[in-house]
């Protein structure tokens, strides 16, 4: 049988979903595949499920694309900051560069592939586990090369060589390569071996948003919109939008 890897401790998750035997059948996969997970709430309707988003802490939300009245990308911006990661499991396929700009984990198509499933429950369990470190501000984030936050607006980047000090606000973008992150500042460039994602949450409370899969710019070092589809950054780089998006980078700066 497929297991996942991550079975130190346990995990809680909720999903939403408007079709009961989908419910059924994640709850059960999620069963045979995870005995750390427990399914604390399920439902139907989004009525239902927004209060217990807003005033519970829980680990993984497992949720519809396509639903009645509101969608799911609908209903997580009713939720903003919310802590869990997010898992779309769909029947559909053209929403998946959509969902990673709410900074989805996993992206997982109907009917379930079971290794897909624990791929991407795999990778939210240490995405989970990397958060819980970060907010105990552990000095193990040092030790194993992780990146973290060490305080009066900086992100600590450890290297092969030492530990650069990188002041948040001078990031002009973040690019996913390789594996790897490259965080350009005005300052100079720092390659980290830790994921985007990894960054996504030190950066959180500042004034950056996600264009694309790759790319994560500072709104403040914005310096011209293409219409072809890139922003201009303060240092004359050329980031892509993802088409999908580009709608709502443009309302950011309306408000």
């Amino acid at each position: 049988m497929l297991t996942g890897n991550n079975m130190s401790q346990n995990y809680s998750c909720i999903i939403i979903d408007d079709e009961q035997d989908a419910i059924d059948l994640l709850s059960d996969r999620i069963e045979q595949l995870f005995h750390n997970i427990d399914v604390v709430a399920t439902f139907t309707h989004w009525k239902q499920a927004l209060p217990v988003l807003r005033e519970n802490e829980f680990d993984i939300l497992f949720l519809d694309v396509s639903m009645p009245e509101k969608s799911g990308f609908e209903i997580l911006k009713l939720v903003p900051g919310m802590g869990a990661e997010i898992i779309f499991v769909t029947a559909h396929d053209n929403f998946a560069l959509k969902a990673f700009s709410f900074a989805a984990t996993g992206y997982i198509l109907k009917p379930i592939d079971d290794s897909d499933l624990a791929n991407a429950i795999d990778k939210a369990l240490e995405r989970v586990k990397l958060k819980s470190m970060l907010k105990r501000g552990s000095t193990s984030a040092a030790t194993s090369g992780t990146p973290s936050q060490s305080g009066n607006g900086k992100i600590k980047i450890p290297s092969g060589t030492g530990i650069d000090y990188v002041n948040i606000n001078d990031v002009i973008y973040l690019e996913s390569t390789n594996k790897c992150t490259m965080i350009v500042t005005n300052k100079g460039k720092y390659t980290s071996s830790a994921n985007i994602g990894t960054f996504r949450y030190l950066i959180d409370d500042h004034a950056f948003f996600q264009v694309h899969r790759s790319f994560i710019v500072n709104l403040n070092k914005v310096m011209r919109y293409e219409l072809t589809g890139f922003v201009v950054m303060e240092d004359k780089t050329e980031v892509p939008i993802a088409r999908n998006i580009r709608q709502e980078f443009l309302q950011l700066f309306d408000k």
